[in-house]
């Protein structure tokens, strides 16, 4: 079943593709920039700690559940459902989970083609095509919609080859190029006026922050989001993972991968805008906060890149391909999600599912582009905000209250027999049912 259904080759390509899932845009723009406004370290430091202490398990029950079922969503949770009613609950959190990820793509979709636009206009400069450079940096309903079309052929490109020539050979060669362009990045930012105070900014703590409950829930809720929580890709991506594998220890490097990409993200980010701010440019939003998410990478920085002369079209390119990159490797694994589930229970070619329904997601891309003011953050709030963190509480539930717990250790014994000696299996079980569920409760009604 497995080989007919793909697994992943390697570790290392399950690692790429796991971590490419979780380091998306919001990493890139989202965690610097709420790190500086939460206290530089004192955020950064809680961020840590949260991220092994309640996203790590959460992140556990996806993969061990998917490992288990070796199938998509739906089918994974009911397989370890014990009745018509937990049955039922599987089916309703499954196709929510399917729902959400699609519109979360859908909206992605949007700000990626943004990306591949800022990435084509420093060549069209290059080529002295100014009235194209003009074009691809104007927000136009034209434009926008080109782009979708563009991002959404290359994701389901992708999709259609399948988990071994498709999300793994692109995940392998597209992450070790984003981590290198992160790097050479910030090494050039870093010789830049202005650049340590960025530093400062992210790195020197405000103790006082530490009291301030704000800042345990901003920490808690970039932690959960940051690792692609609740919508079904970890638990699919998990579903192909060899059996042979330690679940704990590539649980763990994932998790670490995808804080150690934030963490250096905000190295280049920070210093960044505070260079932006030496130039002349402004960063900081009417209330006096830094100004983050879209506005930052679509004005913020390319007037940085513009202030820099010749050497800013090079680096303009850089950046942008390094976002174009994190676009890609997360929309994948959003895409995967109903694809797989298209696949294994309805029966579709692989092919015709990625295509039909890529197909659909950017019908609602494009309706969103030309609704853009009502639609756009009304979906992106209620699918991140509303619907993900429910979905997570109920993939913890799953795993910690419905699946028992000694179908639980035989799955992470197949890669670790001796796992109930160790300490992941020591802690983790309560974790996931006590402290994750509670912790989610928290950022939801905040």
């Amino acid at each position: 079943m497995a080989s007919a259904r793909g697994e992943f080759s390697s570790r290392f390509g399950f690692l790429m593709a796991a971590s490419g899932s979780a380091v998306g845009l919001g990493n890139i723009w989202g965690f610097p920039t709420n790190t500086a406004s939460n206290g530089g370290a004192a955020f950064l430091f809680t961020y840590l700690v949260l991220a092994f202490v309640l996203a790590y398990p959460a992140l556990m029950a996806e993969l061990i559940i998917g490992r288990h079922a070796r199938s998509n969503a739906i089918t994974a949770l009911k397989s370890i459902s014990t009745g018509p009613k937990s049955q039922l609950l599987a089916v309703i959190v499954g196709v929510a989970g399917m729902i959400t990820v699609s519109f979360i793509l859908s909206f992605y979709a949007i700000v990626s083609g943004w990306m591949i636009a800022f990435f084509i206009d420093p060549l069209a400069r290059i080529l002295g095509m100014s009235d194209l450079s003009l074009w691809l940096t104007s927000d136009t309903e034209i434009r926008n919609s080109l782009f979708v079309l563009i991002f959404m052929s290359l994701t389901v490109y992708i999709i259609s080859a399948g988990v071994k020539d498709g999300i793994e050979k692109w995940a392998s060669r597209l992450m070790p190029s984003l981590v290198g362009i992160l790097l050479l990045l910030i090494l050039y930012v870093f010789t830049l006026p202005g650049a340590m105070d960025g530093l400062r900014a992210y790195l020197v703590p405000d103790f006082s922050r530490f009291a301030d409950p704000q800042l345990l829930i901003n920490a808690m809720g970039q932690a959960f989001f940051s690792l692609s929580l609740g919508v079904g890709t970890m638990l699919v991506y998990g579903s192909y993972i060899n059996k042979e594998e330690n679940l704990p220890v590539v649980g763990s490097l994932v998790a670490l991968l995808d804080i150690g990409i934030a963490v250096l993200a905000g190295l280049l980010i920070l210093p960044a805008m505070y260079v932006a701010l030496a130039s002349g440019v402004e960063i900081f939003d009417e209330a006096g906060g830094l100004i983050a998410g879209p506005g930052l990478i679509v004005s913020v920085l390319p007037a940085l890149f513009n202030s820099m002369g010749v050497i800013g079209v090079f680096v303009a390119l850089a950046f942008f391909a390094l976002m174009t990159i994190a676009s890609l490797t997360s929309s994948i694994s959003m895409l995967e999600v109903p694809v797989a589930y298209a696949v294994e229970n309805r029966g579709m070619g692989r092919n015709k599912a990625a295509v039909l329904i890529g197909g659909v997601i950017s019908c609602i891309s494009l309706l969103i582009v030309f609704n853009f003011d009502p639609l756009f953050d009304l979906v992106a709030g209620f699918t991140t905000e509303r619907s993900q963190p429910l979905l997570s509480l109920f993939i913890c539930v799953f795993a910690a209250w419905i699946w028992s717990r000694d179908g639980v250790l035989a799955e992470i014994k197949h890669g670790s027999a001796e796992a109930d000696q160790g300490l992941f299996w020591k802690i983790w079980p309560f974790y996931v049912k006590f402290i994750c569920p509670l912790a989610i409760l928290v950022v939801y009604f905040q």
